[in-house]
C-alpha cells in the first residue's frame, strides 16, 4: 500500500488568522453546522484530516448523485448558486476560514439549499484520503490565493504533485476546473497540469472558455476592475484502465 501523504510536512496554501465573527455568524455554527458542516476527525492540526477518516457521500447526502467539490469556497457565492440551480447534484465546499463557512451556511439556509455540505479542512488532505477514490464528478478551484511574492509561491495550491492528488478524487472522465486573475499563476497551473499523466486538456487554444457555471462574484469583478485578465483552465481525468 502506498504511504499516506503527510501534508503537514509541506507548506499549506493558507494562513489562518483569527478574526471576530458577527453574532449571526456565531449563531450559524451553533444552529446550522449540524445540517451543513461535516464533523471531520482531525490529524495533526485543527484543519487537518485524520488519515483513517473516510466520507460516505451516499450516507451523508441520503442518495447517490454526482458530487461537485469546490476548493476555497470563500463565502459560498459560487457553490450556493450551483446547488440552488442544480438540485439533482450534490455539492461539497472546502474552506478553512470560519467566517466564510458561517456566511455560506447562513446564505444556504436562507436559500433552502439541502444538497450542500461544508468541510473545514486543508483541501489536499480531503482529496487524498477523506473522499472515496473517484467520488467527484468535478473539482473546482476558482481564484485560489496567488501567493504572488516570489518567496511565497511554494504555498500555492496548484504546484507539482497536486495533479496526482486531484486525480485520485475524480472519477474517470471527471473535470478539474480552475480560474485565476494572476497570469503567472495561470501559467504555472497550465504547466503543472499539462505534465500530469492522469490529466488531458479539455479545451482548445491557449486558455479555456469562461466556465458558464461560475457566477460572476465581487471577487472576480474586482480583478477585472484592476485590469487583470481572468484565465480559465479545464482538464479531464484520464481513464484508470
Amino acid at each position: 500500500m502506498p504511504k499516506t501523504p503527510v501534508f503537514r510536512e509541506e507548506p499549506v496554501s493558507f494562513v489562518r488568522r483569527s478574526g471576530r465573527m458577527s453574532e449571526a455568524q456565531d449563531r450559524a455554527f451553533g444552529d446550522l453546522a449540524p445540517q451543513y458542516l461535516l464533523n471531520v476527525p482531525r490529524g495533526l492540526a485543527s484543519t487537518s484530516v485524520h488519515a483513517d477518516a473516510r466520507l460516505n457521500p451516499a450516507a451523508e447526502y441520503g442518495r447517490d448523485a454526482p458530487l461537485f467539490v469546490e476548493i476555497g469556497s470563500g463565502q459560498g457565492h459560487a457553490i450556493i448558486s450551483a446547488a440552488t440551480s442544480r438540485p439533482g447534484d450534490d455539492f461539497l465546499a472546502i474552506e478553512v476560514f470560519r467566517a466564510g463557512l458561517a456566511r455560506t451556511m447562513l446564505d444556504a439556509d436562507k436559500a433552502g439549499v439541502r444538497n450542500l455540505r461544508l468541510i473545514e479542512a486543508n483541501a489536499p488532505e480531503v482529496l487524498a484520503s477523506y473522499l472515496p477514490e473517484g467520488a467527484a464528478a468535478e473539482v473546482w478551484i476558482f481564484f485560489p490565493d496567488p501567493w504572488h511574492k516570489t518567496r511565497h509561491t511554494k504555498r500555492r495550491l496548484v504546484r507539482a504533485g497536486f495533479g496526482d492528488t486531484a486525480a485520485r478524487a475524480l472519477e474517470d472522465g471527471g473535470l478539474l476546473r480552475l480560474a485565476t486573475d494572476w497570469e503567472d499563476y495561470a501559467l504555472q497551473m497550465r504547466e503543472v497540469l499539462d505534465a500530469e499523466p492522469n490529466f488531458e486538456r479539455a479545451f482548445d487554444g491557449e486558455w479555456a472558455e469562461r466556465f458558464e457555471g461560475r457566477i460572476m462574484t465581487a471577487f472576480e469583478r474586482k480583478g477585472i476592475a484592476k485590469g487583470r485578465d481572468i484565465r480559465d483552465l479545464v482538464y479531464r481525468r484520464k481513464s484508470r484502465a
